[in-house]
């Protein structure tokens, strides 16, 4: 099958930074997915794996966390697809990758894909929904029912993979208000068009910017990046007993004892924490992936992709690592079909 991998870590512009490849066919076993991938997006977790992990000796490295495809085959334990469902998926990071013609995942982290979508609207979604829904409502706790509540969400970074999807899903279910911070005028139209009450620029003062819209403070932080930037302004603008829910990897540490006088609560998410440990209630993420779908199909939830960058080769993904690490992607870039 072809593939696209890497062998040696380093810069995107590195010779042979991703290559085309040939590579056997997996075989499913167990609760395996022998999944035919037709389109995928490219996440910031691609681009921090090339740059920091090689392959072991002689060896590829396959990347890719989003895939939609079509099911060829499924292990012996399989009870939820059959072959020729139409599917979509993150993944498992400690799996080879969608950047190749056929790859393997669990049953349990996918779901059928969405009916209203082609397959490159669709594979803008999988890891920015997932991420978006545990953090809300399993680390927030948030309701999911639209009922009134006092909550004011602040989502730093709402223009992004993520907060484009945690934004929509905000507005829709929580009943809660919802400020994004952008900071070109581009990227502030793009989230106000996701539903945002009010958009602020991220590069001032947080708290200059929500007190001129008369704000005084937030009950939420959902910081999706630069959290250690942004951290004083986080603790200052949230409400005591607030909540601060993050996803980058912070550059310096933060002082969580800034956190205490407020009595304000942290909390992780990682979307592959449920694969990577096969934990009890990892089929969760094939209930929100249908629940998602359920969503997008009626209209209630639209795609967050952003550009089509080609077919899904060493030529093309380059070019789309080297947009995700220029910070200035405006919803996910998506690559479909494989080169002849």
């Amino acid at each position: 099958m072809r593939a696209i991998g890497y062998q040696t870590a380093g810069a995107v512009d590195a010779p042979n930074a991703l290559q085309n490849i040939t590579l056997p066919e997996p075989t499913p076993q167990g609760f395996d997915l022998l999944v035919e991938v037709k389109a995928i997006s490219v996440n910031p977790v691609d681009t921090k794996i090339r740059a920091s992990s090689s392959a072991p000796a002689g060896e590829y490295k396959i990347l890719g966390w989003d895939a939609v495809g079509v099911v060829k085959a499924v292990g012996d334990k399989v009870s939820l697809f059959k072959v020729g469902d139409e599917v979509w998926y993150a993944g498992d990071i400690s799996r080879s990758g969608s950047y190749a013609e056929y790859q393997l995942v669990d049953e349990r982290i996918v779901g059928r894909k969405p009916q209203t979508l082609s397959n490159a609207q669709a594979a803008a979604l999988p890891l920015t929904s997932i991420t978006a829904w545990e953090l809300l409502f399993d680390r927030l706790a948030l309701p999911q029912d639209g009922s009134t509540t006092d909550a004011r969400i602040l989502i730093i970074g709402a223009a992004g993979g993520v907060g484009s999807i945690i934004t929509q899903l905000a507005v829709k279910l929580t009943g809660a208000e919802v400020i994004g911070t952008a900071s070109r005028p581009e990227s502030a139209t793009w989230v106000k068009n996701l539903g945002a009450d009010a958009v602020i620029n991220h590069n001032k003062p947080l708290s200059e910017e929500l007190t001129q819209l008369g704000i005084a403070d937030v009950t939420h932080v959902i910081s999706l990046t630069q959290t250690d930037k942004h951290f004083d302004e986080i603790v200052k603008v949230l409400r005591p007993q607030g909540k601060l829910a993050l996803i980058d990897d912070p550059v310096d540490p933060l002082d969580v004892m800034k956190l205490k006088r407020k009595s304000l609560s942290l909390h992780w998410e990682l979307m592959f924490t449920r694969s990577l440990y096969q934990t009890e209630d990892m089929i969760a993420q094939h209930h929100l992936l249908n629940r998602i779908a359920e969503l997008i199909d009626a209209g209630t939830v639209k795609s967050t992709f952003g550009e089509h960058y080609g077919t899904i080769n060493a030529q093309n993904l380059p070019k789309a690592h080297a947009q995700i690490e220029s910070g200035k992607a405006i919803g996910k870039i998506v690559l479909e079909g494989f080169s002849q």
